[in-house]
């Protein structure tokens, strides 16, 4: 290793360490939102995501939830099943529990009375339940990272790790159960633990498992939530819902990034314990799908280039197409989000309409598909030409860092050019 990438390595560090210290603030009130006591391998979880047409199937409660000791107190207890992860890899990353806040009364405006609200470029976290289309900034996630919402009726957490660089929603139901998510303070392989204020289990943010306490072994349901830019998210839903960053009812510098060079492959991840899948930088990166239980890690080159670009892919014994279109800002790189360098939007869909296989071609800043000529917009919606009105299924996926990734997809593959 030169001189060089080892000052950056460390310097890196630092940096991460003051960042997520920084992060913790003070709320507009004083009220006090630490929790209340309650009375191994990380491999994949193997379970396939909502798409955003139709609100995940209602599952009525099969169980009262357990009472007993706090896993935000003790990591270990007779009451607890076995931990899905060495309790001793949970770290402390600085902030208590709640230190960094949720949003758990989300305010919002609409998109048709704020276009420029933010800038063009900034990322949002997209969420679409039964024609409810919401943004959630990233520029008030990175601060606060995880948001207790309901949207088209569906009780939903969307939460955001800068971390490990990705946005993953969940239905926020347990056996039946409503509940709402915190951030614990600690970390699980660089990445966010959420704990449940129900029973106080601690969960991983990037696979949405318990993994230690009353609740290990559950799993929450995904719900596709892709990072779009703030005028890709404008265009597609102008009659869509958009945090108010106004309204959170913390004082935070929103816009500024406390990360600002952490999305830099020549650095380390913070407080990352394992040892990194040397097929890649550590933080190089990279969409991540997994499909019909197969992994697959594209990096963003493979996929990016020009203006836009299709890429169809089979994965899970199906054919997908992976849509990439220029125009978002990684929120990690400058000390702006909206300064960040272009590393595109990505939507990742099922490359099939009533049956008849797909494949797709980019043409200026839309796709069209080559059996029938119909364009396509980046969220699977065909707006013009023969398929008119079809919507493709969409498959979620993340775009993260490549340590995450393989560090919870341990068997994926890893394609690195088209």
């Amino acid at each position: 290793m030169n001189t060089r990438k080892t000052i950056l390595r460390f310097a890196g560090l630092g940096a991460a360490f003051a960042l997520v210290v920084a992060a913790c603030g003070t709320p507009d009130d004083a009220e006090d939102d630490a929790p209340t006591s309650s009375t191994t391998d990380a491999a994949s979880s193997g379970v396939e995501p909502s798409t955003t047409a139709r609100a995940p199937e209602v599952t009525a409660a099969v169980d009262v939830l357990p009472e007993g000791p706090s896993a935000l107190q003790t990591r270990v207890a007779d009451e607890f099943p076995d931990p899905l992860v060495d309790p001793a890899e949970i770290i402390s990353g600085g902030p208590p529990p709640d230190g960094i806040p949720p949003i758990d009364d989300p305010s919002f405006v609409n998109v048709a009375d704020a276009l420029d609200l933010l800038p063009a470029a900034e990322p949002v976290v997209a969420l679409e339940i039964d024609g409810d289309a919401r943004a959630y900034p990233v520029r008030v996630l990175i601060w606060h990272e995880i948001v207790n919402d309901t949207v088209g009726d569906v009780p939903v957490s969307v939460t955001y790790c800068p971390l490990c660089n990705s946005a993953v929603s969940y239905r926020r139901e347990v056996r039946g159960v409503e509940t709402t998510f915190g951030t614990s303070g600690s970390l699980f392989a660089s990445a966010l633990v959420m704990y449940d204020r129900a029973t106080e289990s601690l969960w991983t943010h990037f696979d949405g498992r318990a993994v230690v306490g009353l609740l290990a072994g559950d799993q929450l349901e995904p719900i596709a939530s892709p990072l779009l830019s703030w005028e890709e998210f404008r265009t597609t839903y102008p009659d869509g819902l958009v945090l108010d960053p106004d309204a959170t009812g913390f004082t935070r510098n929103y816009g500024s990034n406390p990360y600002r060079g952490y999305d830099d492959p020549n650095t380390d991840p913070f407080l990352f314990l394992g040892v990194p899948d040397d097929r890649a930088e550590a933080k190089q990166r990279v969409v991540g799908i997994t499909h019909n239980g197969e992994a697959a890690a594209y990096s963003i080159e493979a996929v990016s280039g020009g203006g836009a670009r299709a890429t169809n892919v089979e994965l899970g014994g199906e054919g997908l197409v992976i849509f990439w279109k220029a125009g978002q800002a990684t929120a990690l790189e400058s000390s702006e989000i909206a300064g960040g360098r272009d590393v595109g939007s990505v939507s990742v869909l099922r490359a099939e309409v009533d049956g008849e296989a797909l494949t797709f071609v980019a043409q200026d800043d839309a796709f069209v598909d080559e059996q029938t000529g119909s364009r396509w917009l980046l969220n699977g919606e065909a707006v013009d030409g023969p398929l008119a009105g079809s919507r493709l299924e969409r498959i979620n996926h993340l775009d993260t860092f490549w340590f995450a990734w393989a560090t919870y997809q341990p068997g994926t593959a890893l394609i690195e050019t088209a």
